[in-house]
């Protein structure tokens, strides 16, 4: 008898909590992005659930370079992610692990290497987040004074995803004998090279890390531009995407999933998970009663500095905040973001001020204040409506949001059979009902390159 579908759950870790003032929360902890115990906690609270992953957001830089408005948000510092999971893989069994690497300032060969040796390490269970930067601060710390064009930078991403994945089948599965009568450590015939000169990397590999229990790491996409989506179609195993209405998410979940077939994909084989930010309470006034603890802490210039950012770099200076959403150019930044903000202030006819605390918890996705019992209604509607293959929980703060969640939301999913009550496998793939990869090899081996 076929399984029941079940979703997924992905624990968004922004470091002391998705909403802009979760530092300043009473109960919440300032000193979250120098605590390593802070994150094993939260880690482990997330595996005792049977979340499928941990998830880490990265920006290689500080993105708001105002001191005026920088100095009271606690967004310019955070623990570098790969450093950070292969930490929490030491202190965990069975969670997967996923970490944002941008394909705009790294190279593919080091990437490859480091996420494989995350995957070894945590016996199978990690996954790369693939993005390719929004902000010009990033690429001023890395010999640029301007970001690379939109289109540029997916470009670059495609083959950038190619030739990563090229790496990870750099060994056959069974190429390590490890044989001490004969000699032989490894099968020459069983390790490949990659040889890619494409239009914006040469990269001869091979790549020296074995593959994982689960073949490779997870590939796992954010953007939802159409460049954004066409990539997620081509390479990503796993959408993390912000939409507000069931509309906007069932639009979006049959877009991607309708484009994964001109690539010879399972639409199965993509997991569409949505951010949600949950405040959880025992009754609907509970819930309004701890979201507006977070919403009085919001400072103004850290409001406006949070809208300016998520607009793309939108310069906001002069404008009344009482006033409506000025008309703004099409950003180089996160295009599907910008639009879904100016859509959303346009159709709830927001202030700039009625914009930024609208997005002060959940930066343009998807939010619900309500009991248990009303939020596992949305998420049920979402999921049961070809609106989503699960969901990324961005806890209010933490580490109060997220054992709400798993306190309250958790158990109700479960009763109504939509979310697992153990894991039922050990590597990431497992928990997301994804296929372990066959191998490919690249191009020839190293024997036939050596010839």
């Amino acid at each position: 008898m076929a399984q029941p579908r079940q979703m997924k759950l992905g624990a968004f870790l922004m470091t002391d909590g998705h909403h802009v003032a979760a530092w300043r929360h009473p109960d919440g902890r300032p000193d979250a992005h120098v605590s390593l115990d802070h994150f094993v906690r939260l880690a482990r609270l997330a595996e005792s659930a049977a979340f499928d992953a941990v998830f880490l957001a990265d920006s290689s830089g500080v993105r708001n370079t105002d001191p005026a408005s920088l100095s009271f948000t606690s967004r310019a510092a955070s623990f570098e992610p790969l450093t950070l999971l292969s930490a929490l893989s030491v202190v965990t069994e069975r969670i997967g692990l996923i970490a944002t690497a941008s394909t705009s300032f790294n190279e593919p060969y080091n990437l490859a290497r480091k996420f494989a040796s995350l995957d070894l390490l945590s016996g199978g269970r990690a996954g790369w987040n693939l993005v390719t930067s929004s902000s010009e601060s990033e690429a001023q710390n890395f010999n640029f004074e301007r970001h690379a064009a939109h289109a540029d930078r997916y470009d670059r991403a495609r083959e950038f995803a190619e030739v990563v994945t090229g790496l990870w089948n750099s060994w056959e599965d069974d190429a390590f004998l490890r044989d001490p009568e004969s000699g032989r450590f490894f099968d020459p015939d069983k390790l490949h090279a990659l040889h890619h000169h494409g239009r914006h990397f040469r990269v001869r590999g091979p790549l020296n890390v074995a593959r994982s229990a689960q073949g490779h790491p997870v590939v796992v996409q954010a953007g939802s531009s159409e460049d954004g989506k066409e990539l997620a179609a081509a390479t990503a195993e796993a959408i993390f995407t912000a939409q507000v209405t069931l509309k906007e998410a069932q639009d979006f979940y049959a877009d991607v999933k309708g484009r994964l077939a001109r690539y010879g994909r399972d639409p199965d084989h993509l997991k569409i998970m949505p951010g949600i930010f949950p405040v959880v309470g025992r009754t609907e006034e509970e819930a309004r009663e701890k979201f507006a603890v977070l919403q009085e802490r919001i400072h103004p210039v850290v409001g406006l500095s949070l809208l300016s950012t998520t607009l793309g770099g939108a310069d906001l200076t002069g404008y009344d905040l009482d006033g409506p959403l000025p008309d703004l150019p099409e950003t180089n930044g996160p295009k599907s973001r910008q639009k879904l903000l100016i859509e959303r202030a346009k159709r709830d006819n927001l202030t700039i001020r009625q914009l930024y605390l609208a997005i002060a918890g959940a930066r343009g996705h998807w939010q619900v204040v309500g009991t248990a019992s009303q939020i596992a209604d949305q998420l049920e509607e979402r999921f049961r409506s070809g609106g989503a293959d699960g969901f990324n929980v961005m806890a209010p703060y933490l580490p109060g949001g997220l054992e709400d969640f798993v306190t309250h939301v958790v158990p109700e999913l479960r009763r109504r059979g939509l979310f697992r009550e153990a894991y039922e496998g050990r590597t990431l793939r497992d928990h997301l009902g994804l296929p372990k990869p066959v191998h490919r090899a690249p191009r020839a081996s190293a024997r036939q390159a050596a010839e």
